[in-house]
């Protein structure tokens, strides 16, 4: 079997690493890989986003099935190109991924159908959000209503850092959209979900951690670390999945745009209960080197299911243990990352380090254990191993359980 795997960060590193663990005889190919994951399979220089270029290959090297990993080629429409050539792609379609590429249509969305989610206005000019942002009580969250890479997202604390943050926004890219939203109050969770068009299967909750710096300070990032499973009830696991994931797979469907994939709301839990922040249409980074490595189940057996339409009549196991996954960057990340090259990673024996770039997210260091506490402390323990010239990573990924009083 040949699989193409699309992308180049920690989290399609994660996936080369489950599918070779899974199934040691599977040819891999990586578009463009890391040099981590080319370790494991034979990297192509194609960029994640070249869909033409990305088809060929597949075309010419024929690919039994392709994973996309990132946003971007699932928002310019690689599922529909591969489909349209007789090709098996994991991932769904421009139409479906519009929940991830357009805030703006997930928040719309959201409200045709009482998915629960923050109050909004979506403005397009700088009066138009100057006068929203002044609509609401105190200072809203500001959102860029196109793919920002995680990090098109301001949670001000003044009227005034909203306005500038909208602003700042409108003067970067002619035509832009922004999204002023209701600042909710609560702790965030990570629901992820293989899905099949009509059946969903919910992964382990997972909490990941956005700002660069201990105690939730500093700008947003693509993601300083992660773990799973979050300790929620039994409760919350069925509010999130009969008022937020089951809905969201009906509307779309209704709408004629089912999803097939990896279907991620990303949630602030509050006293009232789950509301959606944002949607993504694949696995999260970090969230993914937490998860993966907690799946018993052959992920390719998982992803046939969801193509053939199948997921219902299958068991997703998963482990019992806890994972625990520290982001080290280089320095200047999130907004000047430097080139730096880390070393000391074969001297790890009880974590696995998902490689990124060789600026900005270098690397994911993840670990299990019976408990969070363990895995917590064999994740740090590796980090503490890895050198990183100028780099730095966050202390206290897991410190705490998130939400504890609020399950």
């Amino acid at each position: 079997m040949r699989i193409l795997i699309v992308g180049g960060g920690g989290r399609e590193h994660a996936l080369a690493w489950k599918i070779r663990r899974d199934r040691p005889d599977v040819e891999l190919l990586l578009a463009p890989g890391n040099d981590g994951s080319a370790t494991l399979g034979r990297r192509l220089a194609i960029a994640a986003d070249d869909v033409a270029g990305l088809l060929d290959a597949a075309q010419a090297s024929n690919v039994d099935l392709t994973i996309v990993g990132p946003e971007v080629p699932l928002a310019a429409g690689i599922a529909g190109a591969f489909a349209a050539a007789g090709l098996r792609l994991f991932g769904p379609s421009q139409a479906a991924a519009q929940i991830e590429a357009s805030k703006g249509w997930a928040k719309a969305f959201m409200q045709r159908h009482e998915i629960p989610t923050a109050r909004f206005v979506e403005c397009a000019s700088s009066e138009e959000a100057r006068a929203a942002i002044r609509s609401f009580a105190i200072a809203p969250v500001i959102k860029d209503d196109a793919l920002a890479g995680g990090k098109g997202v301001t949670v001000p604390e003044t009227f005034e850092q909203a306005d500038a943050a909208a602003q700042a926004i409108f003067a970067a890219r002619p035509g832009a959209r922004v999204v002023v939203e209701e600042r909710l109050h609560g702790w965030e969770l990570s629901a992820m979900a293989f899905c099949d068009g009509r059946h969903a299967v919910l992964m382990p909750p997972s909490c990941d951690y956005k700002r660069l710096l201990d105690g939730d300070r500093g700008p947003n990032t693509g993601g300083m670390g992660a773990y799973a499973p979050a300790a929620i009830s039994d409760d919350l696991r069925r509010r999130i999945a009969d008022e937020i994931v089951q809905p969201t797979l009906r509307g779309l469907a209704g709408e004629g745009r089912p999803f097939t994939g990896v279907l991620y709301p990303g949630l602030m839990i509050t006293p009232d209960g789950p509301r959606v922040l944002e949607f993504n249409c694949r696995f999260g980074d970090p969230e993914a080197e937490a998860l993966l490595p907690l799946l018993r189940s052959d992920l390719v057996d998982v992803i046939d299911a969801c193509l053939d339409g199948h997921l219902a009549g299958l068991e997703v196991q998963w482990s019992t243990e806890a994972c625990v996954a520290v982001v080290l960057t280089s320095s200047g990340y999130p907004d000047h990352p430097q080139p730096a090259v880390p070393s000391g990673t074969e001297r790890l024996a009880a974590a696995v380090a998902f490689h990124g770039g060789l600026s900005g997210r270098v690397l994911t260091v993840s670990a299990t254990g019976p408990s969070l506490a363990e895995a917590r402390q064999h994740a740090y323990d590796a980090a503490a191993v890895i050198e990183l010239p100028g780099g730095r990573y966050r202390t206290d990924i897991a410190k705490h359980e998130r939400g504890h009083r609020l399950d």
